[in-house]
C-alpha cells in the first residue's frame, strides 16, 4: 500500500512569465482546499531546494497575487543541481552532481511529492530527479510558447497582449514620420511571439527563426508600401531570426548558465543595413525597438489566470493519483498528464534537452493567412 500524500513542495526555475503566481495560487489552494496537504515553496528554483531556502504556503501566502507577473517564490536559470558549479579542494570552481544534497532536504521536510514549475532546463532536472526516486510533477512555463506536448503555456497570451500594444503604439511613430519602425521580440528557436504579434499588431513584414529571410526582399516589400502611397512600414523580428545568408545575432555568452548563448539585436542589425537598401530610393530612416523583458512582466492577463488554474489545479490532482514523472499538458482544451521523457528526451543525468522545441511551420495555417493578407516573412 502507498504511503498517503501529506506534503508537498513546489518551485518555480528558469526565466520569470505572467501566470506564474496563478499557477502558484492554484497549486496551494487546491492541495490544502481539495486535499488538505501541507505544501512549503523553494525560493529561487533549486537554487533553494539545494540551500534549503523555503517558506511555508498558506490560503493567506497567495492571497492577492493571482494577477501579479512574476512569481513570489523567485527564479533562477543557473541552478543544475547535477552539474552545479562549486570550489574544489584548490579554490577552482568545477561542475559537481549535489542533487543528493536536495534530495535530503526533501526528506529531511518529509516532502512527498515535488511541483516544478519551468521550461527545458528545469524540466530536464525534473526527469532526473524522478529518476533518482523523487516524485516529481511538471508544469510547463514559457512565454515562447515552444514547449513540446502541449498545445499551449501559460504566459503566453500575456505576452502577445505586451507584443500588439507595443506595435500599436509605434504605428503611430511610423505614420507620423514615414519612417520603418523595427520591434524584436523574443523567440530563439520558435517564432510564436513574433508571428501570432505580428499579425494582431498589423506588422507588414514578420520575421522569424523557422524562415531565413533575404534582406533584397524585406527591402522590396517596404518600397513596394511606399510606391502605393504607404509611406511607413512595420516589422516584427524573433530575437532568433536569421538571414538567408548569415547567422543568428548573439548578444552575450554567459558561461555559468545552461543556455550560454544569449540572443539578443537582430532587429538593430537589419535595422542598419535595411537603411542601407531603402534609404536610397524612399528616403526612409529606419528604427529599431527592443521590447526585451517587458514581454515577461506586468498583469496577467485573464486568458492566462484561467489557463494557469488549470495547470495549477490538474497538477495537485496529478500528485494525488500518483502520476509521477509526468508534466501537464494542453490536448485539444482539455488537460492531460504526458511522460516528461516525451517532452525534454531521455538524455543522460544532467543533459539539458535542446532542438526538440515545437516551432512554427513555415506551411502551416498561420504563415498562410498572414501570407494572404500581404505579410511577408522575407522569403
Amino acid at each position: 500500500m502507498e504511503k498517503p500524500i501529506k506534503k508537498i513542495a513546489l518551485l518555480t526555475g528558469g526565466g520569470d512569465c505572467s501566470g506564474l503566481n496563478a499557477v502558484i495560487r492554484s497549486v496551494v489552494r487546491t492541495a490544502i482546499l481539495k486535499y488538505g496537504y501541507e505544501v512549503i515553496g523553494f525560493i529561487g528554483g533549486y537554487y533553494g531546494l539545494y540551500n534549503d531556502q523555503y517558506i511555508e504556503m498558506s490560503l493567506k501566502t497567495v492571497s492577492g497575487i493571482y494577477h501579479q507577473g512574476g512569481t513570489i517564490l523567485k527564479n533562477s536559470n543557473k541552478d543544475n543541481l547535477f552539474a552545479y558549479k562549486v570550489k574544489d579542494e584548490t579554490g577552482k570552481f568545477v561542475r559537481k552532481d549535489v542533487s543528493d544534497i536536495a534530495i535530503a532536504n526533501l526528506k529531511k521536510h518529509e516532502v512527498d511529492a515535488l511541483v516544478i514549475i519551468g521550461g527545458d532546463g528545469t524540466l530536464t532536472s525534473a526527469r532526473d530527479f524522478g529518476r533518482k526516486g523523487v516524485n516529481v510533477v511538471g508544469i510547463p512555463k514559457t512565454i515562447d510558447n515552444d514547449v513540446p506536448a502541449t498545445d499551449i503555456t501559460f504566459g503566453y497570451r500575456t505576452a502577445l497582449d505586451h507584443i500588439t500594444d507595443a506595435l500599436d503604439a509605434l504605428h503611430t511613430t511610423a505614420f507620423s514620420h514615414d519612417r520603418v519602425m523595427l520591434l524584436e521580440v523574443m523567440g530563439r528557436n520558435a517564432g510564436w511571439l513574433a508571428l501570432e504579434g505580428g499579425i494582431s499588431g498589423s506588422a507588414d513584414v514578420i520575421l522569424i527563426p523557422e524562415i531565413p529571410y533575404d534582406i533584397k526582399k524585406v527591402a522590396a516589400k517596404v518600397i513596394e508600401r511606399y510606391d502605393r502611397g504607404s509611406k511607413f512600414s512595420i516589422i516584427c523580428i524573433s530575437e532568433g531570426a536569421r538571414p538567408i545568408d548569415g547567422d543568428v545575432t548573439v548578444k552575450k555568452i554567459v558561461e555559468d548558465s545552461p543556455d550560454e548563448i544569449r540572443f539578443g539585436g537582430a532587429g538593430e542589425q537589419l535595422a542598419v543595413l535595411l537603411e542601407k537598401f531603402v534609404s536610397p530610393i524612399t528616403g526612409q530612416e529606419v528604427r529599431s525597438t527592443n521590447l526585451g523583458y517587458i514581454q515577461r512582466g506586468g498583469v496577467t492577463n485573464a486568458f492566462d489566470r484561467v489557463l494557469s488554474t488549470r495547470y495549477g489545479s490538474f497538477a495537485v490532482d496529478m500528485v494525488a493519483n500518483g502520476d509521477y514523472g509526468k508534466m501537464v499538458a494542453v490536448k485539444n482544451n482539455k488537460m492531460v498528464p504526458v511522460d516528461i521523457v516525451d517532452v525534454v528526451g531521455s538524455g543522460m543525468m544532467g543533459e539539458t534537452s535542446h532542438g526538440g522545441a515545437k516551432v512554427v511551420n513555415p506551411r502551416g495555417d498561420l504563415v498562410t493567412a498572414a501570407k494572404c493578407i500581404g505579410i511577408s516573412f522575407g522569403d
